[in-house]
C-alpha cells in the first residue's frame, strides 16, 4: 500500500468528518434554539435528536430528556408534546399529553421561531469571522464583463440555433451593468439574473433586458434566453471575462516549446484581446499552417510568441498548461453577506413558484448536493474560508426553509397555531395529525425527487463528462504518438 494512497485516504476521511461536523453543527444549533427556549418557557421536553429514525446512540439524562443520534441524517428534532405531538416523525411520546398544562400562543411562536433565529445568529457569528479573514474571490467570479460569446447553441431537441447573446449583438468586452433593471456586481449576479428571470413578451417568448456599457456608452439589449444544458435552465450563451495567467508549464510540452512561463498573462492573439480562455480558443485559426502571434505580459514587458496553427488541434498547444487568474480577499460585512444570501434564496424561491419561471425542483440541491458543496469547499485552494462561507449559506437557507408555512416545518406549526388562535379554539387533533402526515410524505417525496433527479443526476452527468474528456485526451495522446506517415 503506497504512502500516496494512505495520504489520499486520510484526506478523504478527514473531509467527510468535517462535512459531518459543519453540517451537523447547523442542525444542532437549530434544534438547540427550540430546546433552550422550550426549557426557559417551562415546556416538557422528552427528546433531543440529531437525525430521524432509530437511534445510533442515546442517553437519558437526569433531567429526563433523552439525547440521541439517529440513523437518518435529514435534520433533527426536539420532542415537545405540548407543542406538537408528531409520533410519525419523532416516535411515540412517553408523556401523557392530556395531563400536561396548555401553553400560550406566544410561547408556541417563540419556541418555533427560536430554531431559525439561532441559525441566523450562528450565521452572523461565522460571517463575522469571514469578514475578518476575508472570502477569497477569483476574478472570474467578481467580473461582470463578457469574456466570450457563443455563436451557436444546441437545444434539448438537438436543434442548433444562433445563441441569444450573438443574435442580440452582445460582444466580448461588454460590461454588464444590470439585467432586467437589477444592478449586477459579480458573475454570480449575472447568472442569477439570467437563470432566475421570469419575463416573457406578449408571444410567450423569454425576455431579458441587458444594460451594457460599451466603449463608454450605455445602452439596453433585448435578449431572448433559451432553455438548454444539463439543467435545462435559461441561458444566453455568454461567459465571463478574466485575466488569464499561467500557473505552471510542464517541461517537454507544446506550451513549454512555445515559450510560455509561469506568471505570464495572456494579453492578445494576433492583436485581438484575450478576455478569457474561451475567447483565446475562439481566436485560434482553424486553418492549419496559419502563422499566429500570442502576446503575453511578462513582468513589465510584453513578449511576442509566434507559432503556427495546427488547425482543429490548435487547442492542444496548451495541453497540460495550468491556468489561474487574479484573486482577492473580499471583506464583506456580516449584514451584507446575509442580505446577499437571503436575496438569492428569495429569487430562487420566486422563480420556482412563478408560472413563467424555468427553475424546477430538479435544479435544487438536497442533502447530497449540500455534502458535495462542502466537499468542493474543502478541496479548494482556500478550504477554511470557503467552508465558513458555505456554512453561512446553509444556515440562512435552513432558517428560511424552516419558516415556510408548510405543516411539519416550524412555519407550518406557527400557521396552525395562528389559525387556532384566530378561531378561538384548538384545531381538531385528527385534522392536525392527518395534515402533518400528508405533508410529511409530500416532503419526503420532494426530498427523494431532488436527490434522484437533482443531486445524483448531476453527479452522473459530471462523471460522464469527466470520462469523455479523459477519453478524448487519451485519443489525442495516441494520435500524437503515432509515427508520421511517409
Amino acid at each position: 500500500m503506497s504512502f500516496d494512497f494512505l495520504t489520499s485516504l486520510f484526506s478523504n476521511v478527514w473531509s467527510i468528518f468535517l462535512i459531518i461536523v459543519f453540517f451537523g453543527s447547523s442542525i444542532f444549533v437549530h434544534e438547540l434554539g427550540h430546546f433552550l427556549v422550550a426549557r426557559h418557557r417551562g415546556l416538557k421536553v422528552t427528546r433531543f435528536s440529531i437525525g430521524f429514525g432509530p437511534a445510533i446512540w442515546k442517553r437519558t439524562a437526569k433531567d429526563g430528556v433523552e439525547y440521541r443520534l439517529s440513523w437518518i441524517p435529514l435534520g433533527g428534532y426536539v420532542a415537545l408534546p405540548q407543542l406538537a405531538d408528531m409520533p410519525a416523525l419523532e416516535g411515540e411520546s412517553e408523556a401523557e399529553v392530556a395531563n400536561l398544562p396548555p401553553i400560550t400562543y406566544a410561547t408556541k411562536v417563540l419556541v418555533l421561531v427560536a430554531g431559525a433565529v439561532c441559525n441566523v445568529i450562528f450565521a452572523f457569528v461565522l460571517a463575522t469571522v469571514l469578514w475578518s479573514v476575508g472570502r477569497p474571490e477569483p476574478e472570474n467570479i467578481t467580473s461582470t464583463r463578457i469574456g466570450y460569446v457563443v455563436e451557436k447553441m444546441t437545444l434539448p431537441d438537438k436543434t442548433i440555433v444562433p445563441s441569444p447573446a450573438a443574435k442580440a449583438g452582445l460582444q466580448e468586452g461588454d460590461n454588464i451593468l444590470a439585467i432586467d433593471g437589477k444592478a449586477v456586481h459579480s458573475w454570480l449576479d449575472v447568472l442569477s439574473g439570467i437563470v432566475l428571470g421570469t419575463r416573457t413578451d406578449a408571444s410567450g417568448e423569454r425576455v431579458a433586458i441587458f444594460t451594457i456599457e460599451r466603449n463608454g456608452v450605455t445602452r439596453d439589449f433585448t435578449v431572448n434566453p433559451v432553455r438548454t444544458g444539463d439543467e435545462n435552465l435559461r441561458k444566453v450563451g455568454i461567459d465571463m471575462a478574466y485575466a488569464v495567467l499561467i500557473k505552471n508549464v510542464p517541461a517537454n510540452t507544446a506550451g513549454a516549446r512555445l515559450g510560455l512561463q509561469p506568471g505570464d498573462q495572456l494579453l492578445a492573439l494576433d492583436g485581438k484581446h484575450v478576455w478569457s480562455l474561451a475567447s483565446l480558443s475562439g481566436a485560434l485559426s482553424p486553418v492549419k499552417g496559419t502563422a499566429q502571434v500570442l502576446t503575453v505580459q511578462r513582468g513589465t514587458a510584453e513578449v511576442s510568441l509566434p507559432f503556427v496553427s495546427a488547425g482543429a488541434e490548435s487547442p492542444q498547444l496548451f495541453r497540460g498548461v495550468e491556468f489561474t487568474t487574479n484573486w482577492h480577499l473580499l471583506h464583506q460585512t456580516p449584514l451584507a453577506q446575509v442580505k446577499m444570501i437571503l436575496t438569492n434564496t428569495l429569487q430562487t424561491f420566486g422563480a420556482l413558484l412563478h408560472p413563467q419561471g424555468d427553475v424546477g425542483l430538479q435544479n435544487l440541491s438536497g442533502f447530497i448536493g449540500i455534502g458535495r458543496g462542502f466537499w468542493d469547499a474543502l478541496k479548494s485552494d482556500h478550504p477554511a474560508n470557503f467552508v465558513l462561507w458555505f456554512t453561512v449559506m446553509i444556515n440562512i437557507s435552513l432558517a428560511f426553509f424552516n419558516l415556510l408555512p408548510i405543516p411539519v416545518l416550524d412555519g407550518g406549526h406557527i400557521m396552525l397555531a395562528t389559525i387556532a388562535k384566530l378561531r378561538g379554539r384548538p384545531l381538531p387533533m385528527n385534522f392536525i395529525l392527518t395534515t402533518q402526515s400528508v405533508f410529511m410524505v409530500l416532503l419526503l417525496v420532494m426530498m427523494l425527487y431532488v436527490t434522484v433527479f437533482g443531486d445524483l443526476r448531476r453527479i452522473v452527468s459530471d462523471y460522464r463528462a469527466d470520462a469523455q474528456n479523459k477519453e478524448a485526451a487519451a485519443a489525442q495522446d495516441r494520435k500524437a504518438a503515432e509515427p508520421a506517415k511517409p
